[in-house]
């Protein structure tokens, strides 16, 4: 069993960069030292132009992968409040977001590698097909070599899949799930998980058994290659630094997928 541990990869992902003006780097530049791939708010739910260029500064400086975080624009509702739109202005917002986080880090001499929505697009396209379509051939249109991270088991995979790009399935460490491999939602009081423990144990159980321990206590399939710590939660500095640990510990390379 330790040999095979030994052969298992994971990525570790966090949203950076989700806040405005006089940003101080403290908090996102510790995380970095903890995780392999990056997603930065493009200022449709969080960011703005300066605090974009610091973040895409510094993961370059810390070697992480660099990834577009669109969502709805919905700054007063940290892009967490879901908005009708048309297919077609989903792929606009999503087309103008990741080129211009495509740019910015061109221009600092990095690269974007990955795109994942953000907030209540990600959990609408995760549920509806026309949505995650359209993001996804938003993103090709952009740079067909983009990896495509989506919520494991959804339209966002399948969307992505079915046009041609690289898909990234996400599971999540802080936030527990339903027994159809749905996430809690937020308006659950279970849907976040706070203890440290609890977290770490839920994320060996995904990457070493590919399941996870639903709130029934169901134990259901799932597809983990990369592993979402919410950079905005209470405890996620200490969540990283312990998951990191924790994974190295039992053999586990984290590193940004390939």
């Amino acid at each position: 069993m330790a040999e095979e541990l030994k052969t298992l990869v994971i990525d570790l992902n966090c949203d950076m960069g989700e806040s405005f003006g006089a940003w101080h780097m403290g908090c996102d530049e510790k995380l970095m030292d903890y995780v392999s791939s990056v997603n930065i708010a493009c200022g449709f739910h969080a960011g703005d132009p300066s605090v974009i260029r610091k973040t895409v500064e510094l993961a370059i400086r810390k070697n992480v992968a660099i990834g577009a975080h669109p969502s709805f624009p919905d700054l007063q509702g940290f892009g967490r409040r879901e908005i009708k739109m048309a297919e077609q202005e989903i792929f606009d917002i999503v087309l103008y977001q990741v080129s211009a986080l495509k740019g910015i880090c061109e221009a600092l001499g990095g690269k974007l590698h990955h795109v994942k929505p953000h907030g209540a697009l990600y959990n609408q396209a995760a549920k509806n097909p026309a949505t995650a379509k359209a993001i996804a051939e938003a993103v090709k249109a952009v740079d067909s070599s983009l990896v495509f991270y989506g919520l494991s088991g959804s339209h966002l995979i399948t969307e992505a899949d079915k046009i041609g790009l690289k898909t990234a399935s996400e599971v999540f460490a802080d936030r527990t799930y339903q027994p159809d491999g749905t996430l809690t939602p937020r308006t659950f009081q279970n849907a976040l998980i706070k203890d440290t423990a609890k977290a770490i144990n839920q994320v060996l159980q995904m990457v070493r058994t590919q399941t996870v321990t639903a709130t029934d206590g169901k134990v259901i399939p799932i597809k983990a290659e990369t592993i979402c710590i919410h950079g905005d939660g209470e405890n996620a500095l200490e969540f990283a630094a312990a998951i990191n640990s924790e994974l190295r510990k039992n053999g586990i390379q984290i590193k940004a997928i390939n």
